[in-house]
């Protein structure tokens, strides 16, 4: 239970929903026109969709924990990618200016990030949620396991934008960068894979 608890808060500590919550927000901020933000918005979403599609086309031959490892790889790279663009912006009026390269950066280490994500812990977390426990607890497993997923994301999510505003983007995206780091590092050591013939010794007790 304890690992479910901590899958579901790794998915949402990285700070996915911060990118589609305040995704549109975000880029004007930092110089995109408002209807450039809207089209990057639109392409995030999407690639999100695609590659999603792809992680359940592809979870079953390539297993559950290469593909979080290799999410959470991805998502190193992109969040730290974004932590150094933003914290290294200059700041004009309280908000980073992406000169030069520094705007097409950000926004491919951003679909970097959510193809990372898309591809391993958005779904995958799911499926080894509804795997990894036996019947006898799965009810109560799943709700505990859910309950923390919205909680973290309640977390993430109303501290943005104070972050944004008091520590700087830079500091933000850092800050999602190490529990990205964080979440390689507990799946490497606790996340086993459970399917076929291990679901079924532990719902007959084994």
């Amino acid at each position: 239970m304890c690992v479910g608890l901590l899958l579901s808060v790794f998915q949402q500590f990285v700070g996915i929903n911060v990118i589609f919550y305040y995704s549109n927000v975000l880029w004007e901020a930092v110089g995109f026109s408002e209807n450039d933000s809207f089209v990057i918005t639109v392409i995030t979403s999407v690639v999100n969709i695609v590659t999603t599609f792809i992680a359940i086309a592809t979870v079953d031959r390539v297993g559950r924990k290469p593909l979080l490892l290799i999410g959470s790889i991805g998502m190193v790279v992109g969040l730290g990618t974004m932590a150094v663009v933003f914290g290294t912006a200059p700041v004009v009026h309280g908000a980073p200016v992406l000169e030069g390269a520094a705007g097409p950066i950000a926004l491919i280490a951003a679909n970097v990030f959510v193809i990372a994500f898309g591809l391993s812990w958005g779904p995958v977390v799911w499926v080894l949620l509804g795997e990894m426990f036996p019947n006898r607890i799965r009810a109560a497993a799943l709700s505990l396991a859910a309950a923390g997923q919205w909680v973290a994301n309640w977390l993430i999510s109303v501290s943005f934008p104070s972050l944004k505003d008091s520590v700087g983007l830079g500091v933000a995206y850092g800050m999602y960068a190490v529990f990205a780091v964080l979440s390689l590092v507990f799946v490497a050591k606790f996340v086993q894979e459970t399917k076929g013939k291990e679901l079924e010794d532990m719902d007959a007790g084994r």
